[in-house]
């Protein structure tokens, strides 16, 4: 399974992303190091998050990015 990097934009509201695939990559150091170089070559303009993720299908990458998780729960001994 390949993986994929996506550049993600702030959108309008919090539930539609807007997802721009990059590129793919078959090892994840290639992945890593490929979003390394991009991170260290922005500008600081406008705030954009690139993601790294590990799916079968175009598809099924787009869909894991664009679920909406629950914030983790913080326990009295983990503060």
């Amino acid at each position: 399974m390949p993986y994929y990097v996506y550049k993600i934009k702030p959108g309008i509201t919090d539930l539609v992303k807007p997802l721009e695939k990059i590129e793919e990559f078959e090892s994840f150091m290639e992945a890593k190091q490929f979003v390394r170089n991009k991170r260290a070559g922005e500008d600081g303009g406008e705030p954009v998050t690139y993601k790294i993720i590990f799916a079968e299908t175009l598809l099924e990458a787009e869909e894991r990015l664009q679920e909406r998780r629950d914030a983790p729960i913080v326990r009295e001994w983990e503060k």
